[in-house]
């Protein structure tokens, strides 16, 4: 069974709605078992789920983006790996990572670029979307795939005025899912590849 841990922060529930979509679209993948945790529930890298996150393929890290970067009980998570980066206990797992705000930009690009740096300094495998740009064209629509035209992670966008129940809308949820399904494809990809072959 590959292994996919999602960790996250979430202010006011718009990053957690995505985490959940992207938990959904990771568990459809056939042989892909998935668990979240929340980054300010995770304690030092001592406390037993890091011990989990040590054991999975892949771990994707998710945030809104607040004043151009990671919100900061992420932050103080990716600061308290520093000892599982010492001893490279992150190298060589799939990575990825998305990122929510109020506005249509909002800069989430700093954010993921924050996730895939974080990922490059652990020694991970970084995943981006794989997913061509939706709303890009006069035929186009805010309802497409993939709306916000990302490629490094998921970008979502939720509307300051409503809460995690309607916001992000359904595009941004119906991404994260496709997104979840293609991080855990490239895991399971990647788990079987490293299994040693028996003489």
């Amino acid at each position: 069974m590959t292994t996919l841990a999602i960790v996250y922060h979430s202010g006011y529930g718009h990053a957690a709605a995505l985490a959940d979509h992207v938990a959904k679209g990771a568990a459809a993948v056939t042989g892909v078992s998935v668990k979240t945790y929340k980054a300010e529930e995770l304690g030092s890298p001592d406390m037993g789920p890091w011990a989990e996150l040590a054991k999975a393929d892949a771990i994707v890290f998710g945030a809104p983006t607040y004043m151009g970067s990671a919100s900061a009980p992420m932050k103080q998570l990716m600061d308290a790996s520093s000892k599982v980066w010492a001893g490279q206990g992150w190298k060589d797992k799939i990575a990825a990572g998305f990122t929510v705000s109020a506005s249509q930009s909002g800069d989430k690009l700093s954010t993921l670029m924050q996730f895939a740096v974080f990922a490059a300094q652990h020694g991970m495998i970084w995943t981006g979307t794989g997913m061509l740009p939706g709303n890009n064209s006069s035929k186009a629509s805010i309802e497409d795939v993939n709306r916000l035209g990302s490629f490094l992670g998921l970008m979502a966008q939720a509307n300051a005025d409503q809460g995690p129940d309607v916001a992000p809308p359904a595009a941004d949820r119906k991404t994260a899912e496709l997104f979840g399904a293609r991080i855990a494809q490239v895991a399971r990809q990647w788990s079987r590849a490293r299994q040693p072959v028996a003489a």
